[in-house]
């Protein structure tokens, strides 16, 4: 990767399922260091696209770098040593259940490394202390709160210091306390560990408020990009509706239907 290249560079990416188009010529650029949302209605593949840049799934045409590498040109245990350099964090936490916190992010230091015991339980427990967790290492994954979870599960992203994480609406499900946290520690762990982070959500405030660039994507495409601040004074009135949550607009409260007339006078059928 050269000094000017984004870390994750995305070109004229086209992804379906079956007849379903998902992705229509989407140009997505990642600047390293940098948090970028990508945002839009449930839906519209926000997850497809990190399973895209994580090589789970393979575009049906265009490009995607990771690095300066080809994922999908990556041979089986190229793509397994780059994985390595990215965390992720899924909306379910996916915490192992049969083993505690500590054992829990100790799994991916165990599974790609040599590393001693001794080495192993310093590690972990600077990992929970980044997340406020230390205390909670004994405890089983059915004894944490859902807040408590997915820090769990972000200390266990960030166990082998990634270059990148991927956040998977780390904010569905979360009180107001638990979520001002998990915004706090995406947005401290970044800088202070120089990450790079991909903040998949459909949840506008918490996103914008943490994010240095936006993604705005819909119907395979992206509709609008740029800073927190360029998205709020967007002209784009299907943006706007996003943003702040109404009702109508662009996307129509009702569904597609013939006339409501017509439809009460025609009567026999559904």
């Amino acid at each position: 990767m050269t000094q000017h290249e984004p870390l994750v560079k995305i070109r004229n990416l086209h992804f379906s399922r079956g007849n379903r188009k998902i992705f229509d010529g989407v140009d997505i650029d990642i600047e390293a260091g940098r948090i970028t949302a990508i945002m839009g209605p449930s839906g519209t593949g926000k997850t497809t696209l990190l399973k895209l840049i994580g090589g789970q799934l393979r575009p049906d045409k265009g490009s995607i770098h990771v690095d300066g590498q080809e994922v999908h040109r990556l041979r089986h245990g190229q793509l397994y040593a780059l994985r390595k350099r990215m965390g992720m964090l899924f909306q379910s936490g996916a915490l192992l259940t049969d083993i505690n916190v500590f054992d829990n992010v100790a799994f991916p230091i165990r599974e790609h490394t040599k590393l001693p015991e001794s080495l192993i339980r310093h590690l972990v427990l600077m990992k929970l202390q980044a997340v406020g967790l230390r205390g909670a290492r004994d405890l089983m994954p059915s004894e944490l709160s859902g807040g408590m979870a997915r820090r769990v599960a972000l200390a266990r992203a960030i166990a082998l210091d990634p270059m990148m994480i991927m956040f998977d609406e780390p904010f569905t499900g979360q009180d107001p306390i638990s979520m001002g946290v998990l915004v706090t520690l995406i947005r401290s762990l970044n800088d202070a560990l120089g990450l790079t982070s991909i903040l998949v959500s459909h949840d506008v405030a918490e996103t914008a408020s943490i994010s240095d660039y936006i993604y705005v994507i819909s119907e395979g495409k992206v509709v609008e990009h740029g800073t927190p601040e360029a998205i709020n004074r967007s002209a784009s009135q299907w943006v706007k509706q996003f943003m702040e949550g109404l009702p109508d607009g662009p996307v129509p409260f009702h569904y597609q239907a013939v006339d409501y007339a017509e439809d009460l006078l025609t009567g026999g059928g559904r």
